[in-house]
C-alpha cells in the first residue's frame, strides 16, 4: 500500500520570512502553497514545539488542515492546549518519510522524505466554528465517519480545545531520487539506490464488543485498499 505522493512542485516561490527559509541544501526548499499543503495533507501526526517556563517542549498530536490553517485539539487543561491559547511562540514540523537512500560511501547515506515546518501563534477557535473543525478532523481521519457516530455532547464541547495556526509562514523541503556519489566513489562493488519505505492501514481489527452482523463501512474498506 503506497502513500499519496506530493503533487508536482510549481516554479520556485520566495520564502515567506527569513526564518521559514531553507538554509542546508536550499534546492529542497519549497514554499508554494500547493506543495505545502500536499505534504500536510498526506500525513496525520505533526510535533508542536514551544517553551514553558523556560524549558523547551515538543508534543506529538493529530493535526488537520483547512485551507490555510493547521488546527490541533486537545484538553483545554493541556499544557500545551493552555500554553499555546496563550499565544505562546510555536513551531510545528511534519515529516513523511519515503525511503531510505542507500550510498556507496557511508557519508552520503540519506533519506528521500516530505516535511514541512511552519512558524507562528496559535489562535483558539471559537465555539461558534469549532464543531465544524472538529468534524473537518473526524473525516480527515476517515471519510464518511461523522454521520455514523455520536458527536460531542456538551460536557466533551466544553472540555476541548480546538487550535489554529495560519501557515503564512511556512516551508516544505523535499528529497526525491537516487544517492548521489562522488565520482571517485562510483567502482565500489556495494549495492546502491533506494529502498522505498511505504505505509498503510492494514485489516481493520473490530471491537470484541461490536454488535455481530455489524458491516463494515464502504469508507474503511477504501482506507485499507489504499
Amino acid at each position: 500500500m503506497s502513500k499519496p505522493i506530493a503533487k508536482p512542485v510549481s516554479a520556485k516561490s520566495p520564502a515567506p520570512s527569513t526564518r521559514s527559509r531553507v538554509k542546508r541544501v536550499p534546492d529542497r526548499g519549497h514554499y508554494d502553497r500547493d506543495t505545502v499543503h500536499a505534504v500536510l495533507d498526506a500525513g496525520h501526526v505533526c510535533h508542536v514545539a514551544f517553551s514553558q517556563d523556560g524549558q523547551p517542549v515538543v508534543i506529538p498530536t493529530a493535526y488537520w488542515r483547512e485551507g490555510d490553517h493547521l488546527y490541533i485539539h486537545g484538553s483545554t487543561k493541556s499544557r500545551m492546549a493552555m500554553a499555546l491559547a496563550q499565544g505562546e511562540p510555536a513551531c510545528v514540523a511534519v515529516t513523511l518519510l519515503d525511503g531510505l537512500v542507500l550510498a556507496r560511501s557511508a557519508f552520503h547515506h540519506s533519506m528521500n522524505y516530505r516535511s514541512v515546518v511552519a512558524f507562528g501563534r496559535f489562535e483558539p477557535v471559537p465555539d461558534d466554528h469549532k464543531m465544524a473543525a472538529l468534524e473537518a478532523f473526524t473525516e480527515k481521519l476517515a471519510p464518511g465517519r461523522w454521520a455514523e457516530i455520536r458527536g460531542p455532547n456538551k460536557q466533551e464541547f466544553k472540555a476541548t480545545m480546538v487550535l489554529r495556526l495560519a501557515l503564512s509562514e511556512a516551508s516544505a523541503k523535499i528529497r526525491r531520487g537516487p544517492p548521489k556519489d562522488d565520482a571517485e566513489d562510483m567502482a565500489i562493488p556495494a549495492w546502491a539506490g533506494v529502498l522505498p519505505f511505504n505505509t498503510g492501514f492494514a485489516a481493520p481489527e473490530p471491537d470484541p464488543l461490536l454488535a455481530p452482523g455489524t458491516p463494515l463501512p464502504s469508507y474503511l474498506k477504501a482506507l485499507t485498499r489504499r
